[in-house]
């Protein structure tokens, strides 16, 4: 089966993402994500004309030759454009295998581990009682699981409060915004926040936070400690992981699960975190981690050590990562949550997909491949708009991870 064409579609339905699709001779196509927020050209680019040329005649069913080719042949490996081009080739591969074979991408990986997907929504609000009420609204959808994210007494933006509390999307300018921090009024208020939803709504729900890599390794510890009479399911990305043994020391303060992973493209950015048990889930995802293929070493790796996938899920991923991840998850054994922020209606008319939600559970549905498609005409009266993630600074004007 030889591909004979592949060629990078690119839109804009309330925010941007950049598919693959992945033609063969016997007719069949597949398609891949390709989206890297704020820098989705440069990964269309890298597609377009660096890998497509060498992808076309290749045999469509030799995935790990044609991921071994695009990763070992570039010798500037790595990183999150190239892989997240790799992602893209990858997934759309599998796509087409699935199809080939006439089943669902989760019966090619290995049948199916659970009945569901468990997934985690984001509840925010502007203070405290609107994130309580925001909470309840996810519990009376069905969400087992909530993340909560509350704007924060004395500062003007905090990470996570949307405008629109169903469809977050971070990407808001032509040109980055710029958001002031502070740690300390962060730490003192945040443990405020759990005790008011747990009064309120008991120990019932699972409830998750992200930090989004701002502390410090101690003040992580500190955090964490302080969270730890409310029970969350975890505590996501509490410090910037380039150093990964700055996860040893919160890991000997606390006993709050830990969760990071979103910003990682390649087993290495996990590799210490994983075998020293330094966290508790996983979260790198199809579309930034070198599609299935590598998401799977990941996973087994991590399955060595106790440690269980959370994969990203924010509205940065399309559809056709969501679907690829959803046979994913229902597959992998040491499975966690899936992170689900729901697209816009605009996104869901261009990318038509069999997942579905049910009772906090999401199920990637039966459809040969993985289940999600693209219509291209409509993709194409949502032209492309630049748009960039916030910048962050402290309050006295020095540049902080946002």
């Amino acid at each position: 089966m030889k591909i004979t064409g592949a060629r990078v579609i690119v839109t804009c339905p309330g925010r941007n993402f950049v598919t693959l699709r992945i033609e063969t001779d016997q007719g069949l196509y597949g398609l891949g994500d390709a989206t890297l927020n704020g820098r989705e050209l440069a990964v269309a680019s890298y597609l377009t004309d660096h890998a497509l040329p060498c992808l076309i005649g290749r045999d469509a069913s030799r995935i790990e030759d044609i991921w071994q080719y695009f990763h070992k042949g570039a010798y500037w490996r790595r990183g999150p454009v190239t892989m997240s081009a790799i992602s893209a080739i990858d997934t759309a591969l599998w796509d087409i295998k699935a199809k080939a074979a006439g089943m669902p991408l989760y019966q090619l990986l290995g049948g199916s581990s659970r009945d569901g997907v468990l997934v985690y929504g984001h509840a925010n609000g502007r203070d405290i009682p609107e994130t309580v009420d925001e909470v309840g609204r996810y519990i009376e959808m069905g969400y087992k699981a909530i993340r909560a994210q509350s704007g924060i007494p004395g500062l003007d933006s905090t990470y996570g409060v949307a405008k629109d509390k169903l469809y977050y999307e971070p990407a808001d300018a032509d040109l980055p915004t710029e958001n002031l921090w502070s740690t300390e009024k962060y730490l003192t208020f945040l443990p405020t926040l759990f005790e008011a939803l747990r009064e309120k709504y008991g120990p019932e729900p699972h409830l998750l936070h992200d930090v989004h890599h701002r502390l410090k390794p101690i003040e992580a510890a500190r955090l964490g400690k302080a969270l730890e009479p409310y029970s969350l399911f975890w505590m996501e990305d509490a410090v910037p992981a380039e150093n990964q043994e700055s996860f040893r020391l919160i890991r000997q303060h606390t006993t709050t699960p830990l969760a990071v992973g979103e910003v990682f493209n390649s087993i290495h950015d996990c590799r210490q975190l994983i075998s020293e048990q330094l966290i508790d889930y996983i979260r790198t995802t199809v579309v930034h981690a070198g599609g299935i293929t590598h998401l799977r070493r990941i996973a087994a790796l991590a399955e060595l050590y106790n440690v269980r996938t959370g994969c990203h899920g924010a509205t940065d991923l399309s559809p056709v990562c969501m679907g690829a991840a959803l046979h994913f998850d229902l597959w992998v054994p040491n499975f966690g949550i899936q992170e689900y922020m729901r697209h816009t209606e605009e996104t869901d008319a261009v990318f038509p997909h069999a997942y579905t939600f049910k009772d906090g559970y999401l199920h990637p549905g039966e459809a040969t491949g993985h289940g999600v498609d693209i219509d291209e005409k409509l993709a194409a009266k949502y032209p492309y708009e630049r748009a960039y993630l916030p910048v962050n600074r402290l309050l006295d004007g020095t540049m902080h991870d946002w």
